[in-house]
């Protein structure tokens, strides 16, 4: 009697402990799907408030071309964050630039799956520098927001293309 006392007691305590880990095994499944669901969210989510900075409007975009920067000011570059094998080299924004994975490219990027072969363009306008997507597939990022027309690019801003992240610096 004593020993079928004691392996309920047993089961019953056992049978506790397990109702414990099933509840913090199904919190910990729900905490990755609402991480899951935020990641997706930050992908495809509006480009929103970042879109207004973008000076030009898309019939301006052609008068942009071929302007000389303005003197007097310390020029801007390009440099490479990710990946970290390629990360510190850096591309001069004196002139228009054209990054992806074609040869022919400025800023070649033949290391990375997600830009395409002609994906992005820098150019200058009015001493300013401007990105567009070039119809990119995976599009194109300025500060973890995806850009539909020509934008401004300032000291600081992370531009993305592809799994390629850029820094303009000094």
């Amino acid at each position: 009697m004593a020993t079928g006392l004691h392996a309920t007691l047993a089961a019953t305590g056992y049978s506790g402990a397990i109702r414990i880990v099933q509840w913090c095994v199904i919190a910990l499944i729900f905490l990755f799907f609402l991480r899951v669901v935020r990641a997706v969210w930050v992908e495809v989510r509006p480009a929103g408030a970042r879109q207004a900075r973008s000076n030009p409007g898309p019939e301006d975009t052609q008068a942009m071309e071929g302007l000389p920067p303005r003197r007097g000011h310390r020029p801007l570059y390009l440099e490479v964050i990710e990946p970290p094998d390629r990360a510190g080299r850096r591309f001069g924004l004196d002139e228009e630039l054209t990054i992806g994975r074609s040869p022919a490219s400025s800023v070649p990027t033949a290391y990375d799956i997600y830009s395409s072969t002609r994906h992005a363009r820098l150019f200058r306008h009015d001493g300013r520098v401007y990105v567009e997507d070039l119809g990119s597939t995976n599009g194109t990022f300025v500060n973890s927001e995806r850009i539909v027309k020509p934008i401004k690019l300032g000291r600081g801003d992370l531009l993305q293309v592809g799994a390629t992240v850029f820094q303009v610096t000094r």
